[in-house]
């Protein structure tokens, strides 16, 4: 029952300060204004990530065990929210974006070993691990999994939705694995946003109350799905019977959209000799709206392609199929995703319905 009554005091406290700083937001500008690349209708508060943070409070506040290393998670996913607001106000430069990230994926390296060394068998060929390459690829990884995730809050109800996919099936491998505190933090993150996306769909509440996640937003989650990556598919030290809840491989399929957007997008840019984190419209959610599908249908497509990946990354990872053949497949999905991208380009019409 803690759990049940927990869900209910985060969201009653996300939606009433969503209610009441949404006018404050607004006073002193952390708002999204409409450009050449966004055209959705007025200033609109970017706030959305802030309640989810004073969710993920709650959660620490009324359940402070879920996570291992909870108090330094609070602790980094605060920090990653107050970057993320600087840069909703002020637009910080990419690179020193990237730096800051880059700092604390050394530091969970170095100091809490909180690592990717292992990626399993997916080559067929033994067991790989990282070794001395160990930190520079969790610092690729936690850099990649914030941008994926930022890179796709593209449209109302985007990221909320495929962040619950990722959050969720994850929730659903360590449920199964018997990790059920950590399974119940992925519940309870899940219930974290649930206000937001609300107001950014406008679910009981008026348009013009709507509310973006913003930067502080999409980094917080990013940085929370890396986490839980981590113990589920890494042996921690000092973390006693977690890091066996999946196979590496498998959180290709659970983080599949994002990350396959995100690679694609970046590829072309490199191709077209531009720089891979500039802003543009390549996303899959902006080439399927200039195929001339309205923006819920974007959304409902692009969250329910999430979920038939993460559903069969799942069902592969619990069936025991071997992590080469389960690589195999990914890479047939991520071949048939990119040409089907090149369809729906094929396909665009001259109208985009963009609301972010």
């Amino acid at each position: 029952m803690q759990v049940i009554y927990t869900a209910i005091i985060i969201f009653f406290c996300c939606t009433v300060f969503l209610v009441y700083s949404r006018p404050l937001a607004i006073k002193f500008s952390f708002v999204d204004a409409p450009n050449t690349r966004k055209s959705h209708n007025g200033h609109i508060p970017q706030i959305g990530g802030l309640s989810t943070l004073l969710g993920i409070w709650i959660i620490d506040l009324m359940m402070p065990n879920l996570l291992p290393f909870q108090s330094h998670y609070i602790l980094l996913t605060s920090f990653l929210a107050l970057v993320g607001l600087i840069d909703d106000k002020f637009d910080i430069s990419a690179i020193s974006r990237l730096i800051v990230l880059s700092f604390i994926a050394v530091w969970l390296a170095n100091n809490e070993g909180i690592i990717l060394s292992y990626l399993g068998d997916f080559w067929g060929s033994g067991e790989v691990t990282l070794g001395a390459w160990s930190t520079l690829f969790s610092v690729c990884a936690v850099i990649g999994c914030i941008t994926a995730f930022n890179m796709i809050d593209g449209i109302d109800g985007l990221l909320g939705s495929l962040a619950s996919i990722s959050i969720g099936s994850l929730g659903v491998m360590f449920w199964l694995a018997g990790y059920l505190p950590i399974s119940l933090f992925c519940f309870l993150f899940i219930v974290s946003m649930l206000a937001y996306v609300c107001f950014n769909l406008g679910i009981n509440v008026k348009s013009k109350h709507k509310i973006f996640m913003g930067d502080s937003g999409s980094f917080l989650v990013g940085f929370t799905i890396f986490w839980l990556l981590v113990f589920a598919t890494q042996k921690v030290e000092g973390v006693n019977n977690v890091g066996s809840a999946m196979k590496p491989v498998t959180a290709l399929w659970i983080i599949a959209v994002p990350l396959m957007d995100m690679l694609l997008v970046i590829s072309r840019r490199l191709v077209n000799k531009k720089s891979p984190l500039l802003a543009d419209r390549t996303h899959i959610h902006h080439i399927v709206l200039r195929a001339g599908y309205t923006s819920k249908q974007a959304l409902v497509g692009v969250s329910l392609l999430s979920l038939l990946l993460a559903a069969i990354g799942i069902i592969l990872d619990v069936s025991g199929v071997p992590e080469v053949y389960s690589f195999s497949l990914f890479l047939m999905a991520f071949f048939l995703y990119a040409v089907s991208r090149l369809n729906l380009q094929a396909s665009e019409t001259p109208c985009s319905e963009i609301s972010q």
